[in-house]
């Protein structure tokens, strides 16, 4: 923001009970991406108990939600700005609880193919809806610490359906995989009912004239208000918002940023983690058994917990300048790791490990908060659909590129593109901690 540039409204201090609920439901869709994407793993080595599942097949299936992420995203962002926030941020719930359900009937790749293909377009249409509503509702002295807590949703759930996974692929029973995957619609229903009287994002009622029906709400349930009619004054100022706009003026700037940066994160992310197992033999390592899997999702849960202090304490632009360089230069350590000592290369695998799950709290955080109001959903929802296709390529080619490259090559690919991730955002990333969601620099 420059300093000539006045704020519309002082935003509300005080955390309320409905910040933290409105928060708290919107853990929904990250558990469920994160649970997604962790049983899946442990299923594919089941379901041949079943039905036969060719190498195309288990690719595809691997990368399923991904790819409906990246659908959901930009389809659903575009219809909250066009639509409401609310109306789609209750639909895609239904559509993860049925889905996720049907997995257990299912007698066929093709047919879990797509049941998961809709399990990721309500995941990415949360993606777009969700963090969205809680940048709009949460003052801006907390929105960055309740935002990270989503990315940590993730990690939980990742880190749940490792040890369910684990526990399920002991009993036994050849319908074990069937229960694990079946199992993401309990919490996906509870989620679902717990929306029920969720209000409409009063910002977007005055972005469409609906000054009525955003001063019940703020009455309702801002408890310290809104000021309607300055918000409604610094928006009238502003033409309507359509999809065109993101590739405009200053919102082309945070569109390219946004989804640079985003997939600079994920690739290295999904590309490792999808394939530790493998990346841990190929540096030597003993990726065997029960204990190597969970001293990750350790390392995974601690990053993620000291990053969201980082994130309440620290600017977006120092935290993303500074995990980039501190991660590519951790990858490449490890990337050495067939000619190097293990008291080096573990250490710097751990240092990744916990760096890159500090970091993707901002995954979360930053999205909403480059965007003005009346293109806000659609931009969040372009950049995670964006990054989800790169996570998809990436995961898609790590293994090709193990085989006819090696480890050493592979991983310093990987650590490059942290490393372009940190020069984009010294050369673009803007400050947006203390922004308020209205603020005309947006």
């Amino acid at each position: 923001m420059t300093a000539s540039s006045p704020r519309t409204t002082a935003p509300p201090e005080r955390l309320s009970r409905f910040h933290l609920r409105i928060t708290a439901l919107t853990f929904g869709a990250n558990f469920s991406d994160g649970y997604a994407l962790g049983s899946i793993g442990i299923a594919l080595t089941l379901i041949p108990q079943a039905f036969p599942v060719s190498d195309v097949w288990s690719g595809l299936i691997a990368s399923s939600v991904l790819i409906g992420i990246f659908v959901g995203s930009i389809t659903c962002g575009w219809l909250g700005d066009k639509f409401g926030r609310r109306l789609v941020y209750m639909l895609d719930f239904v559509l993860i609880v049925v889905a996720s359900a049907a997995q257990f009937f299912v007698h066929d790749p093709g047919t879990l193919f797509v049941l998961r293909l809709l399990i990721g377009f309500g995941v990415g249409a949360d993606y777009a809806l969700g963090p969205t509503l809680v940048a709009e509702f949460v003052p801006a002295r907390f929105r960055g610490g309740l935002l990270a807590t989503l990315t940590v949703a993730w990690t939980v759930g990742y880190t749940a359906a490792y040890f369910i996974g684990t526990w399920v692929s002991t009993l036994g029973t050849g319908d074990g995989w069937r229960w694990l995957l079946a199992s993401g619609a309990i919490p996906a229903a509870a989620v679902l009912v717990l929306r029920l009287g969720t209000p409409e994002s009063p910002r977007w009622l005055i972005t469409k004239g609906r000054l009525t029906e955003a001063r019940a709400i703020v009455a309702k349930f801002l408890p310290e208000g809104l000021d309607v009619d300055a918000v409604a004054a610094a928006h009238a100022r502003r033409t309507p918002g359509r999809y065109r706009d993101l590739f405009r003026g200053k919102n082309l700037r945070s569109t390219v940023f946004g989804s640079v940066f985003y997939n600079a994160q994920v690739i290295p992310y999904f590309a490792v983690y999808s394939f530790l197992p493998v990346i841990l033999l190929s540096l030597g390592m003993d990726a065997d058994g029960f204990a190597a899997g969970a001293l990750l999702n350790v390392f995974l849960l601690l990053g993620g917990l000291v990053g969201l202090w980082l994130v309440a304490k620290t600017g977006r632009r120092p935290l993303i300048i500074w995990t980039f360089g501190i991660m590519a230069v951790a990858l490449a350590v490890v990337s050495f790791g067939e000619h190097a000592p293990l008291w080096l290369v573990l250490p710097a695998f751990l240092v990744f490990t916990f760096v890159m799950s500090a970091s993707s709290n901002l995954d979360q955080v930053y999205p909403p908060e480059l965007f003005p109001t009346n293109v806000r959903a659609a931009g969040v929802g372009l950049v995670n659909g964006v990054s989800r296709i790169g996570s998809a390529i990436g995961t898609f080619l790590l293994p090709l590129t193990l085989g006819a490259w090696g480890i050493t090559p592979t991983l310093l690919v990987l650590a490059g593109i942290l490393a372009i991730g940190m020069v984009v955002s010294i050369l673009m990333a803007p400050e947006t901690s203390h922004l308020s969601m209205d603020d005309d620099d947006l």
